[in-house]
């Protein structure tokens, strides 16, 4: 959970209610009694039913001692429900900030279109103190919309992947080396990497990656093997370790973005820069998800959708806007209940579409938090999210929901006071 150094402004503890009132014992009916014996001998006890017992006086009961108790905290659907709709719409949308400081433009931007997460881009070799300084100036240049404050996330996955570096941060081994460890290893030094994100104010990671290449594919897969950042080719041990991570992560205090659902593994582009990028193999059922399925069942606080398109699940869209994808598998078959993430909407694989109808298109498929990596593209998905909430009540519904899963996370990580109704 993060630090409250680093939070804007401090949450209201929830007191537990103590309700203490026990008697001390039962407490005697009275009645009336028998008269003495005439006889001066001793009387023999009386077997009469008519006999009562000698009245007794009553025993007070103790006073009850109670603790008066807070409130109870609201559920984030009812905080969510008290954001105007464009506060509402900048809770589901994530801009990309440098990693190495905050800019006047971002920070206005940000604050004027009341986005509610940011991901650190670009390395830094900055260190863990300087970075910390970086998001508790972005949070507190933010502020906070009805109490509700700014998630920051990074990619922080080791090896070529790694964006915040220098003193104060471990540096991470690539996940092939990672996979090498035992889990019991992998899930130690997990919680190290954790702890140094949540020192730096960072509170979702985005890894661990999921994805499985086979060996047939090998470094001929150009978005994981080739930059060495999947377990392996077995998809056993791909879960083993996605799950050793994610729960390092949480005990470290960082929340945890397992990617790129339903796997990258198989194709040979990169959706960054390839226009068209198409999975021939993978099925809604297939083996290689078992790293997904792993980690849901252990409780990754959010899922990242790939952007290539896969013909044996939905030919007609890439993932990201896909609701087979998002709602079917992800939410269908998987009962995942936490946040769904895009990956960059600024990937080249996502080019045939208007960057402003970008966001539309990924929450109408079933995602909830649309990470842009422009300033200028962030505010054009903003408007394109605003625009058709306020012409389309069901969609005024599906940002309500996405919004209120984003927060249900912030409070997880001690950025929003409400629970999960």
């Amino acid at each position: 959970m993060r630090r409250p150094a680093l939070v804007a402004a401090a949450l209201v503890p929830l007191l537990a209610t103590v309700a203490a009132g026990c008697s001390a014992g039962p407490v005697p009916s009275g009645g009336a009694g028998s008269a003495p014996p005439v006889t001066s001998a001793p009387a023999a006890p009386s077997t009469s039913a008519a006999q009562t017992p000698s009245p007794t006086t009553p025993s007070p009961s103790p006073t009850p001692r109670t603790t008066p108790s807070a409130p109870a905290r609201p559920t984030c659907a009812s905080v969510v429900s008290r954001m105007s709709l464009a506060e509402q719409v900048g809770q589901v949308v994530m801009v990309a900030q440098s990693s190495t400081q905050a800019s006047a433009a971002g920070r206005r931007t940000v604050e004027r279109l009341h986005l509610g997460s940011v991901v650190l881009l670009g390395n830094s070799t900055a260190g863990r103190t300087a970075t910390a300084r970086l998001t508790t100036t972005l949070s507190r240049a933010v502020g906070r919309v009805d109490g509700v404050g700014l998630l920051v996330a990074a990619d922080q996955e080791g090896g070529l992947v790694q964006r915040l570096q220098g003193p104060g941060f471990t540096r991470i081994p690539s996940a092939v080396e990672q996979a090498r460890w035992s889990d019991q290893t992998l899930r130690r030094r997990a919680t190290t990497w954790s702890d140094e994100l949540d020192r730096a104010g960072v509170d979702l990671d985005l890894a661990p990656v999921a994805d499985v290449v086979p060996s047939s594919v090998g470094t001929g897969n150009a978005p994981i093997g080739a930059l060495r950042r999947g377990y392996g080719p077995r998809p056993a041990v791909v879960a083993d370790k996605t799950v050793a991570v994610v729960e390092g992560l949480h005990a470290g205090g960082t929340a945890s973005a397992v990617k790129h659902f339903p796997g990258l593994g198989r194709v040979r582009g990169n959706t960054d820069v390839a226009a068209v990028v198409v999975d021939t193999a993978t099925t809604r059922h297939d083996a290689l998800l078992a790293g997904f399925r792993a980690t849901v069942t252990h409780g990754t606080d959010a899922v990242m959708l790939s952007s290539a398109t896969y013909r044996k699940i939905d030919p007609d869209h890439p993932a990201t806007y896909s609701r087979t994808v998002a709602t079917s598998m992800l939410r269908g078959d998987l009962s995942f209940r936490g946040v769904v993430v895009s990956d960059d909407l600024l990937g080249r694989a996502l080019g045939g579409t208007p960057v402003g109808s970008r966001g539309v298109r990924f929450l109408e498929a079933g995602g909830d938090l649309a990470l842009v990596g422009g300033l200028g593209p962030a505010e054009q998905v903003h408007r394109g999210l605003l625009d058709r909430a306020r012409e389309d009540r069901a969609f005024r519904t599906r940002v309500a929901q996405s919004a209120t899963r984003v927060v249900e996370l912030k409070s997880r990580q001690g950025l929003a006071s409400c629970t999960r109704a």
